[in-house]
């Protein structure tokens, strides 16, 4: 028999995993990787730190060589090669030798499309001028040190506060330079809730990161000191030594769609469970990819490399004969800025919104990362989303300055195999002064959530807040009360409320708070036990705060 031909277009994550996984299932196939870039297997979640000079080595961010391929895993991997059109009923891939200008034709029996995401740059005036960045790229990395270098520049502005736009904000101010982030929404992180973002624009505006929110970019110029101006919709204008442009990726559908390949809603490749594309004989893995979003059903882009390297294996096990299924994606995700860890996985609350999803409750909980008499106990801030009808875990958010990506991955894992609340009250988890509590964070969320669906601390909606005609009962001491509280609530000391209950009303909604939620749990408590109409408003003051900053856009 002849050896299966595969061809792999795109060498980084998915590519890079599907031409490795297809060797070790088929020692005889004959497995071609096209890249059109330099490098192949390179570390692209590394270049801001590269840039930063917290990698120092551009060496370190390349994870394999065309000659490591070839030697250790007889593939044969050629870089500069760019796939320009597919012939799909010759099942040929017509390349170009970037090097040369040389056309050629690579025949295939499966053929694997990596080509990942292109940053979005958006067709603005001045988008072109010299000194604006993506970074996606080690020759990008490159291009952008070199450019602070030659420039000795001082100031940076970066557009867009996601992932990669938050990370260079750090490592650009590593280098000492002054920063300023200008993005459209009125949040950073935007995937994350608002009111968990809050605390991560709070920290970077700290460490001295100016932040431009909720204005979009209007175009690019230069002043007559040569810095660029960033011109918003406001009218407002940024001035920097260089631009960065952060604001997200668009899938390479491009060699796709010109082989009559069917996209899907969100612009991606369509594929299946098995990552085949509309043609038998054509797989599609990673950013270029549109997959399920496996808590709400739709149809998503997820550009993350855990995904893109779980798809590669999934498409290579198919091409090898085995019945692999990929079963989706829930996004979770971790970024680092300044000391701090913000993680998510699932559904937002937004995301909820955006798919009709009604059926689902919310928790807020801020816990320290392990017990407070063990020092250097850190706050985590956690919001768990699960669904009211049988407490199934739907998606979950956290920040702080230690252990919160443990806490996101045990509630992550919960999540992919259908887990609900009452797992996390129940999860056995690892316990020492130094790591932890006897409550986990996690149980101490999954504790919160089940006595809510139990009826033991029945929740208010913090959003409600302004229009109901409950008393709201701030359950803290009076200093406490004094330094700051929820307008028009109500003093009523926890340890006095059994002495003064005749002091409520009987015929009103009573809800209660307090710090961060403990407290006005135990009076929740007390008040249904004493035939009262009470509910607590989650995560206290604290989420109060966040949530109040957040929709002023703060």
């Amino acid at each position: 028999m002849n050896p299966k031909r595969i061809v792999i277009v795109g060498g980084v994550a998915g590519g890079a995993s599907c031409a490795t996984r297809c060797r070790r299932l088929d020692e005889t196939a004959q497995i071609v990787v096209l890249e059109r870039g330099p490098y192949v297997s390179f570390a692209n979640c590394g270049l801001p730190y590269y840039v930063g000079g917290v990698i120092e080595e551009e060496s370190k961010l390349l994870l394999a060589s065309e000659a490591l391929f070839r030697d250790r895993f007889n593939i044969e991997v050629r870089t500069r090669h760019e796939a320009v059109a597919i012939d799909r009923e010759k099942r040929e891939v017509e390349v170009r030798e970037l090097a040369t200008g040389r056309s050629y034709r690579e025949s295939y029996d499966a053929l694997v499309l990596a080509p990942g995401a292109s940053p979005v740059r958006p067709p603005l005036p001045g988008i072109d001028l010299p000194g604006i960045f993506v970074l996606r790229s080690v020759p990008d990395s490159r291009e952008i040190r070199a450019w602070i270098e030659a420039k000795q520049a001082k100031s940076a502005v970066i557009v867009g506060g996601g992932f990669i736009g938050l990370e260079m904000a750090e490592n650009l101010v590593g280098r000492g330079l002054s920063v300023k982030v200008v993005e459209m929404l009125q949040q950073v992180m935007p995937p994350l809730d608002p009111e968990i973002a809050q605390p991560v624009q709070e920290h970077m505006e700290s460490r001295g990161v100016t932040m431009a929110l909720g204005d979009g970019v209007a175009g690019f110029e230069t002043n007559e000191a040569g810095q660029l101006i960033v011109k918003t919709q406001s009218g407002a204008a940024h001035a920097g030594d260089l631009v960065i442009l952060a604001i997200g990726v668009r899938p390479e559908t491009a060699l796709a769609k010109a082989a009559g390949l069917q996209l899907g809603e969100r612009g991606g490749i369509r594929v299946d469970d098995q990552m085949r594309t509309s043609d038998r004989s054509i797989w599609a893995v990673g950013d270029a990819v549109e997959t399920q979003d496996v808590v709400t059903g739709q149809a998503t882009l997820i550009p993350l490399a855990g995904p893109a390297n779980r798809q590669g294996r999934i498409a290579a096990d198919v091409i090898c004969g085995r019945d692999s299924h990929f079963r989706g994606v829930q996004g979770t995700a971790v970024c680092g800025v300044f000391g701090l860890a913000v993680a998510s996985t699932g559904a937002s609350e937004k995301a909820l919104r955006r798919a009709g999803v009604t059926d689902y409750e919310k928790i807020y909980v801020h816990p320290a990362h392990h017990v407070g008499y063990y020092p250097g106990a850190k706050p985590i801030h956690l919001k768990l989303i699960f669904r009211k009808s049988d407490g199934r875990i739907l998606g979950a958010q956290a920040v702080g300055e230690a252990d919160v990506a443990r806490r996101i991955d045990v509630i992550a894992t919960a999540l992919q195999f259908g887990g609900t609340v009452y797992d996390l009250e129940e999860a056995e988890l690892c316990y020492a002064p130094q790591f932890g509590g006897a409550k986990d964070p996690v149980n101490y969320a999954g504790m919160v959530a089940s006595n809510a669906l139990r009826g033991d601390n029945p929740l208010a909606d913090w959003s409600e807040i302004g229009s109901t005609e409950a008393l709201l009962l701030d359950v803290r001491d009076p200093d406490e009360f004094a330094a700051g509280h929820v307008p028009g609530a109500v003093n009523l000391p926890l340890n006095q409320i059994r002495a003064r209950m005749g002091e409520l009303p009987k015929d009103r909604a009573l809800w209660t708070y307090c710090g961060v939620g403990q407290r006005a749990y135990y009076a929740t408590r007390i008040l249904l036990q004493s035939g009262r109409d009470a509910k607590n408003l989650p995560g206290g003051m604290r989420t109060y705060r966040q949530i109040a900053l957040s929709s002023r856009g703060a």
